[in-house]
């Protein structure tokens, strides 16, 4: 393969992965050019994996927790951004500055804001190209391959608890214990919540715990809702499993004024009786992810106060394996591709 070109790794239908060789070519207008270090594989990538897509015929990369380096910058992007500069892509690819959300300073709501390796190609590739408003400046002392998954999983944990603004002490729940959850549970720790881990299995209270728990509530043997009651009612409880169904006995856990904060997109309805919210004035709502310079605030935080995610690495060539071991929910915890690397899997720090 010469310099010129760049393996990718394309799919179409549901799950039909091809690994290609593509041409490099010169970004467009207000975007740059991007030689990925690290592609995080996340559950949101379904949209593109299982055919999700309105036209699921047409190639796609998939990938949207990104972190690489720039080698070209299109018409338009400098000063702000040099060649050599060392940046991150997340799940938003980045506002149009022109919308009416954007015009009212709502640029999460942007109305043509692509998702990144849904609507355009993403990082499961050894090149990609983004938007110039949607990167997100990397701290040098941030490794590529440990803070991958923090711009998309970290972020969505750590916006949903700012957003909720709980005091600091309130009971704050986090439920699921996977790729979000593990982070969730950190990210409450340091905001210096008390802590609730809800999941399933009494196996998983001893990790919990090491990641700043200070309850557990075991799914199988207790009603989470009256758990929570008898803490005292979660100001906060953000629900991370793809499951509605697991969501709704939640709610009546939440105490006066409390928030269901939904982070994990399910097939299936939350069931709510209009009672749990109407007594207590409790609320349900969902909460997508944040801005690039939201996540430059997220990496500084999770740097600072020691947040980790936990990874398993493989390298492209072996993307349609490690999308599997993510689905599965067997990965512990998160997913991270390394295009630099061999056919060989290992593991990353942190």
């Amino acid at each position: 393969m010469s310099a010129s070109t760049y393996r990718a790794v394309t799919v179409t239908g549901r799950r039909q992965f091809d690994l290609v060789e593509r041409e490099r070519h010169e970004p467009s207008p207000g975007h740059v050019r991007i030689r990925v270090e690290a592609c995080g594989i996340c559950h949101t990538d379904v949209l593109a994996v299982e055919g999700l897509r309105p036209d699921p015929s047409a190639p796609i990369v998939p990938g949207h927790e990104i972190i690489g380096v720039i080698e070209a910058l299109g018409e338009g992007v400098g000063p702000a951004w040099q060649i050599g500069e060392r940046v991150g892509v997340g799940f938003l690819g980045g506002q149009d500055n022109a919308c009416e959300p954007c015009r009212r300073g709502d640029f999460v709501n942007c109305s043509d804001q692509p998702r990144t390796g849904t609507d355009v190609d993403g990082g499961y590739a050894e090149v990609t190209y983004a938007r110039a408003t949607g990167l997100v400046r990397i701290p040098p002392e941030l490794g590529s391959l440990a803070g991958a998954p923090l711009l998309c999983a970290g972020l969505t944990m750590y916006k949903a608890l700012l957003s909720a603004a709980p005091r600091p002490g309130a009971l704050v729940a986090v439920q699921g214990l996977g790729g979000l959850g593990h982070l969730g549970l950190q990210y409450a720790r340091a905001l210096g919540h008390r802590v609730v881990a809800i999941a399933r299995g009494s196996g998983k209270a001893a990790l919990a715990a090491e990641l700043g728990a200070d309850d557990y509530i075991d799914t199988t043997r207790t009603d989470p809702g009256a758990a929570l009651q008898r803490l005292g009612g979660a100001a906060v409880i953000v629900a991370t499993a793809a499951s509605g169904a697991s969501m709704s006995p939640l709610v009546p856990g939440l105490g006066r004024r409390g928030q269901l904060v939904v982070v994990g997109a399910a097939p299936d309805p939350i069931q709510v009786a209009t009672s749990d919210l109407i007594f207590g004035e409790r609320v349900v709502r969902g909460s997508l992810t944040g801005t690039a310079i939201d996540n430059e605030d997220n990496l500084r935080f999770a740097l600072d106060q020691g947040i980790r995610s936990r990874n398993e690495v493989f390298p492209l060539s072996e993307a349609p394996k490690a999308y599997q071991r993510m689905i599965s929910g067997d990965a512990r915890f998160r997913v991270v591709l390394d295009p630099g690397a061999g056919d060989s899997r290992g593991s990353s720090p942190g």
